[in-house]
C-alpha cells in the first residue's frame, strides 16, 4: 500500500534527500546536489526562498520502503509577476509505478488547491537558478552540475497523470576551437570600438563582487525577465547567490563588458564543470569531496556556460561577440576540451545561432509541463 508522508522531521529530511541516490545508483549520467544544500532547503533560516515562497514536500512509501518524493512550491513573487496561480513540482524523483507517481502528483495538487492555484506546472525550482526542466532527450548524457537527470520512463508517468507540454529547452555542447575565431575577434574588436566597450578581466572573484555585485544583478534581471519561469531577485537571494558563486567560480571564466562610465552592460559567467567530482563525491564536501571539486575548478577539463547577459539596450548590436571572443581565446589558452551550455528555451533561435561559430552539437532537451487544477 501506497503511503504519503509530509516531510517534517530531521529523519524525513535525510530519506528525501537520500531517495535520488538510491535511485540512481550506479547511473553515470546522474549529478546529485550538494546534500547539505538540500537539507538546508528545508530550513527557514538558511533557504531565503522563504521569503517569497509557500513549500510542502511529500515522501511516498512502499510497505515502509521509499519509493518516490515530491516538492510543491508556490513561488508568490512569480505569480505577482505573471498575475496567475501556480504551484511548481520540483524534486520529482519515483520508481517506475504509476501508482506512485499518482499519489504524489495529487497529493501536491490537491494541497495548492486548498492555496487557491488553478495551475500546476514543471518541474521548477525555487527560482530561474535552481535545476529546472524534465531531460526528455539525452539520457546517455552526463549532466551538468547545474541540472536535474532524470530516467526516460519520468516523461510516461508526468503525462499519464494529464500534465501537457509548456515550453522545452535545448542543450549544446559546444567543442573548443583549435585556433582562434578570427571574424569573431573583428567583430568584437569593431563593437568595441563603435560602443566604446571593453572587456574587464577580474583580479578576482571578490573583486568582481565587490565592484560589481549590484550592477550584475541589475543587468542580470534586465536581460532574463521576460523568460519563462524567472523569478525577481530579493536581497537575500542576491547574498545566497553570491556565496554559491564565490565557491565555484574561477576569476578566469569571468567575463565583464563595460563601457567608458564603467558601467557592466553585459557579462559571461562560465563555470568548471564539477559534474565528474559530485559524480564520484555522491553530493558529499567531506572528506574527499571537496578535494575534487577544487582541483576541478583550479584545472577544468570542461566548463559550462552557467549565465551569459547582455542589457536590452546592448542586445542586438554584437556586444555578445565581445563575450564569444574572450571565452574561445580562454578555452584554447586552458585547453578546454568543450562546453556545456545549459538551458536553452526551444524558440530562441537568435541565442542558439551564436554557437554556429563552434563545432557543435544539440544533444539533450528539457521540458516543463502544466496541468490545470481540477
Amino acid at each position: 500500500m501506497i503511503e504519503i508522508k509530509e516531510v517534517v522531521t530531521k529523519s524525513d529530511i535525510k530519506k528525501f534527500v537520500n531517495f535520488p541516490h538510491k535511485l540512481y545508483k550506479g547511473i553515470p549520467y546522474f549529478v546529485p546536489f550538494f546534500n547539505v544544500d538540500e537539507k538546508n532547503k528545508f530550513n527557514p533560516n538558511k533557504n531565503e526562498s522563504f521569503e517569497d515562497c509557500i513549500v510542502k514536500s511529500f515522501i511516498a512509501f512502499n510497505n515502509g520502503k521509499v519509493v518516490g518524493r515530491i516538492c510543491g512550491i508556490i513561488q508568490k513573487l512569480y505569480n505577482d509577476k505573471t498575475n496567475q496561480k501556480r504551484v511548481r513540482f520540483s524534486r520529482f524523483d519515483c520508481i517506475n509505478d504509476e501508482n506512485v507517481s499518482k499519489a504524489l502528483f495529487s497529493t501536491v495538487e490537491n494541497w495548492a488547491k486548498e492555496q487557491g492555484m488553478e495551475i500546476i506546472h514543471g518541474p521548477m525550482g525555487y527560482n530561474d537558478l535552481d535545476r529546472e526542466g524534465l531531460l526528455i532527450e539525452g539520457f546517455d548524457q552526463l549532466s551538468t552540475f547545474e541540472e536535474q537527470y532524470n530516467f526516460d520512463y519520468y516523461a510516461k508517468l508526468i503525462e499519464k497523470y494529464g500534465f501537457k507540454k509548456e515550453v522545452d529547452w535545448v542543450e549544446y555542447r559546444i567543442f573548443a576551437p583549435k585556433e582562434r575565431n578570427e571574424k569573431i575577434d573583428r567583430i568584437a574588436e569593431v563593437v568595441s570600438k563603435k560602443f566604446k566597450l571593453k572587456i574587464i578581466t577580474p583580479k578576482s572573484v571578490k573583486w568582481f563582487i565587490k565592484n560589481y555585485k549590484e550592477q550584475f544583478f541589475d543587468t542580470l534581471d534586465a536581460a532574463y525577465s521576460p523568460l519563462y519561469g524567472v523569478v525577481p531577485f530579493s536581497e537575500k537571494m542576491k547574498e545566497s547567490l553570491i556565496d554559491q558563486f564565490g565557491l565555484i567560480l574561477n576569476k578566469d571564466f569571468v567575463i565583464g563588458v563595460v563601457n567608458e562610465e564603467n558601467k557592466l552592460v553585459g557579462f559571461g559567467l562560465v563555470f568548471p564543470s564539477l559534474s565528474e567530482s559530485m559524480n564520484k563525491s555522491k553530493g558529499k564536501m567531506f572528506p574527499f569531496g571537496i578535494f575534487r571539486i577544487i582541483k576541478q575548478i583550479k584545472k577544468p577539463k570542461t566548463i559550462d556556460l552557467g549565465l551569459i547577459a547582455i542589457r536590452p539596450e546592448y542586445q542586438n548590436k554584437g556586444v555578445n561577440a565581445m563575450v564569444l571572443s574572450h571565452m574561445i581565446n580562454g578555452m584554447i589558452e586552458k585547453n578546454i576540451k568543450y562546453a556545456e551550455t545549459n538551458l536553452m528555451l526551444e524558440d530562441n533561435t537568435r541565442i542558439q545561432g551564436q554557437w554556429s561559430v563552434f563545432d557543435h552539437i544539440q544533444h539533450k532537451r528539457r521540458r516543463s509541463y502544466f496541468k490545470k487544477i481540477n
